[in-house]
């Protein structure tokens, strides 16, 4: 069955860092999603495909996205005027969480957090969040990814500022740190060179547990 395409007003805009940003827009009527899928966008001759980072039962639809210096769609969506009327289809994807027996790991670096975000506002908890960043700007919705799960582990690279809640270095670092005891299922959402890294920790450590990855550029 092909998504639906729908129309909704940009409601506001908000700067989380120097490079991304939030979009609200309105919820068309008629739109429903399971947390952890996309819509994708439409502007002129372009599409871009985006995560939704709202909870199933919110009113509004929320966005994270990287701008690029060279990106027609973000650039634009960076500037646009409030109450620009958008399109978009949707929703699409099978990154959402099902249930099991093993431990959730989520794992995820810059915009990647977009799912988990909707995950945690759909009133998952208990999973273990390793979140990954430069500095402790990037870590984006912090508050919401760590409010639900049981482990929330900040893992900056850049950082000079002392922390003991921080972990210093990579996510794939800190994976090689966890512990070996209990099966996972892990879910992978970020840069592709973090995903494949991953892939090889998980295969090498935890040959008990599943994964399940997205790939944001």
């Amino acid at each position: 069955m092909t998504p639906a395409i729908f129309s909704a007003a940009l409601l506001a805009r908000r700067w989380l860092t120097e490079t991304s940003i939030e979009l609200r827009l309105e919820r068309p009527k008629g739109f429903d999603f399971r947390p952890g899928q996309y819509i994708r966008l439409y502007h002129e001759v372009l599409e871009r495909d985006y995560s939704l980072a709202s909870g199933p039962d919110d009113p509004e639809l929320r966005l994270v996205v990287r701008v690029f210096p060279q990106g027609r769609v973000s650039t634009f969506l960076s500037t646009v005027a409030d109450g620009t009327q958008l399109s978009f289809h949707g929703p699409m994807g099978y990154f959402v969480f099902q249930a099991s027996d093993r431990t959730p790991v989520f794992i995820a670096t810059g915009t990647g957090v977009a799912p988990f975000v909707a995950m945690s506002r759909a009133g998952l908890k208990g999973y273990i969040c390793l979140h990954g960043a430069k500095d402790h700007q990037g870590l984006l919705y912090r508050q919401d990814l760590e409010k639900n799960a049981s482990r929330y582990v900040p893992c900056l690279t850049e950082s000079a500022t002392p922390d003991k809640s921080v972990f210093a270095g990579r996510v794939t670092a800190y994976l090689e740190r966890l512990d070996t005891g209990r099966a996972y299922d892990f879910h992978l959402c970020g840069h592709q060179d973090m995903i494949h890294d991953a892939f090889g920790i998980i295969d090498d450590r935890f040959a008990e547990s599943h994964i399940h990855s997205e790939v944001f550029y």
